[in-house]
């Protein structure tokens, strides 16, 4: 069971737009191969950022809207979202590093 919280258009706004700490956004689909590979990764850093970043996810089959919005072409695609905005993006099945490396340029 995954400890990272599914996002909807509702929550969207609250949860991650107005999270006082960074927030990283899985953009993902139930029937994408990598985006199964990438999920076990993002769980990890969810355990091992907790209190420091949000960890969140949102299917893109079911929040179209948000998707679109923030130009989803291609998933997997994990973005950092900092004090409301967009700061960066990850595209495609990472390894757990070069996640870490990407949070950790928006950590204090």
């Amino acid at each position: 069971m995954s400890a990272v919280a599914e996002i909807t258009q509702t929550t969207f706004k609250t949860e991650v737009l107005e999270s006082p700490l960074p927030v990283l956004v899985d953009f993902w689909a139930p029937w994408c191969g990598p985006c199964r590979l990438v999920s076990g990764v993002v769980d990890e850093v969810a355990k091992d950022y907790e209190g420091r970043v949000r960890v969140v996810k949102v299917n893109t089959d079911e929040q179209p809207g948000i998707a679109s919005r923030y130009g989803i072409r291609s998933i997997p695609t994990l973005i950092v979202f900092k004090a409301g905005q967009a700061v960066d993006q990850v595209v495609g099945a990472v390894p757990k590093a070069t996640l870490s490396q990407t949070l950790n340029q928006h950590l204090g």
